[in-house]
């Protein structure tokens, strides 16, 4: 028979170590972590979406406003109306600018989007604007979230199927449960570095649609900028996949001032610049310009004046609506023709009754979509306005306006 094993002093010192090695680690994961440094507080009640409102008020007063320096645009989701500022997420009531809903991280915030009735929000950490969270707008609850390399400061923006995250150097396509469909860029794995089709390229502009992907960049060996058309979604998120990839020609195509304005399904529109005259010629004319699916140039239409650097597009129903700085220029979506313009507009439309809603200067003037011409006009008087662009959006019969960093209710 074999003597039973004994416990030595050298085996209880050596338990004790592991132990505390284990306590150790454990404390360096959850300080590390992201439960760490993170407050989250979900609605107590879900918010109900409210009914469609079926005619535009007659006058308009200021209900609440709150900090919203993080989005880009006036944001609501799932009956909520989001605010993003200082690290926060805050989903509100749309009538009385009460919290519902509440996520904090101690990390700056790099962009908050919203699309299927849920949040996305970025924030930064030592891999740059690499921590991603999908909230429910209705309760804040958390839905999932990622995390991978990203540039330093990235612009979000949806496209009613994908999230498109676009840095200077890098961006990626995300499904609607944040799953990577696309890595396009500066890659820091370097088993994935031979995927890419060019290297060293500055990532001017992108926008997206549920077929293509269109990005503006600039890469060291061409003379110009370069328009480049992927599959948002290829069989492997790490290989690109071009529809087509030109490098710009004409004038104002070097500029660093061009951007995408918007993506169909078939069509693509850029902006270009003008240039000053030369001697003895022309001044070049500011233009949209039209290409195909695969970045090939179809027509152009010349402006009046150059967009300024606050422009922003937005699509509403079957028109995409280009803010140019002074003036809203309508375009059809299936074939980005110019359908009429109005001037002396503040910012970017919303739909409310049917009719779109563009900010000007002691209100909001009610435009026809087919035609632009003026339906209605609605008074409101803005105390303060620092002449910043104007993004609305409307939930229910509450009019959001965001500008100067914060978000503003009307009603």
């Amino acid at each position: 028979m074999l003597a039973p094993e004994r416990r030595t002093r050298a085996d209880i010192i050596a338990a004790v170590a592991i132990v505390a090695l284990v306590g150790i680690a454990a404390v360096l994961v959850w300080a590390r972590g992201d439960a760490n440094g993170t407050e989250s507080v979900t609605a107590d009640h879900p918010a109900s979406t409210p009914a469609t409102a079926d005619r535009l008020p007659g006058t308009l007063r200021e209900l609440w406003h709150a900090p919203d320096g993080a989005a880009s645009r006036a944001l609501a989701a799932a009956g909520a109306v989001i605010t993003a500022d200082d690290g926060a997420v805050v989903g509100r009531d749309p009538q009385t600018g009460e919290q519902l809903w509440l996520y904090r991280r101690d990390m700056p915030l790099c962009g908050v989007e919203s699309q299927f009735g849920t949040v996305v929000a970025v924030y930064r950490d030592q891999r740059g604007c690499s921590q991603t969270t999908q909230l429910a707008g209705d309760s804040g609850a958390r839905r999932t979230a990622r995390s991978s390399y990203m540039d330093p400061t990235l612009r979000l923006s949806v496209d009613g199927t994908y999230t498109l995250a676009q840095g200077p150097q890098r961006l990626e396509m995300w499904r609607s449960d944040l799953v990577r469909t696309l890595e396009y860029g500066y890659v820091d794995a370097p088993v994935n570095v031979k995927t890419q089709p060019r290297k060293g390229c500055s990532l001017l502009s992108s926008a997206s649609s549920s077929s293509r992907l269109a990005v503006l960049e600039r890469c060291p060996a061409d003379p110009a900028n370069r328009l480049t058309v992927l599959n948002p979604a290829p069989k492997e998120n790490t290989v690109p996949e071009e529809y087509g990839s030109h490098v710009l020609v004409g004038p104002g195509t070097d500029s660093a001032d061009a951007r995408v304005l918007a993506v169909s399904d078939n069509r693509i529109m850029l902006y270009l610049p003008g240039e000053p005259a030369a001697a003895g010629a022309e001044a070049a004319v500011p233009r949209l310009a039209v290409y195909d699916a695969n970045g090939n140039p179809l027509v152009v239409h010349q402006l009046s004046a150059p967009l300024t650097e606050n422009s922003a597009t937005v699509r509403i129903s079957s028109a995409f609506y280009v803010f140019t700085g002074n003036s809203v220029i309508a375009s059809s979506a299936s074939t980005f023709d110019p359908l009429w313009t109005t001037p002396d507009a503040l910012g970017t439309p919303a739909l409310m009754a049917g009719r779109v809603l563009v900010p000007v200067a002691g209100g909001l003037v009610a435009l026809d979509p087919g035609s632009g011409a003026e339906v209605a006009r609605i008074p409101f008087e803005r105390t303060g306005y620092d002449g910043s662009p104007i993004s609305l959006a409307v939930l229910g019969s509450t009019i959001l306006e965001r500008r100067g960093g914060e978000l503003y209710a009307l009603g």
